[in-house]
């Protein structure tokens, strides 16, 4: 096997060993964008259920 072969395979290793770490990391961040979007969403809804809730027993009272 002739020395840059052995370069090139060790480079292919570390190209996948990188990407792998960065897709990990991509897809962790992107988890955490879709749950804070969620709560975000679940929160706003909340809020507004609350509102009418106690502007409704505003006006009964």
């Amino acid at each position: 096997m002739k020395n840059s072969s052995i370069w090139t395979v060790l480079g292919v290793i570390a190209a996948v060993m990188i990407a792998w770490f960065v897709i990990e990391a991509l897809f962790r961040l992107m988890f955490w964008v879709a749950k804070l979007g969620a709560v975000a969403v679940v929160a706003v809804i909340v809020f507004f259920a609350l509102r009418a809730l106690f502007k409704r027993s505003d006006r009964t009272s």
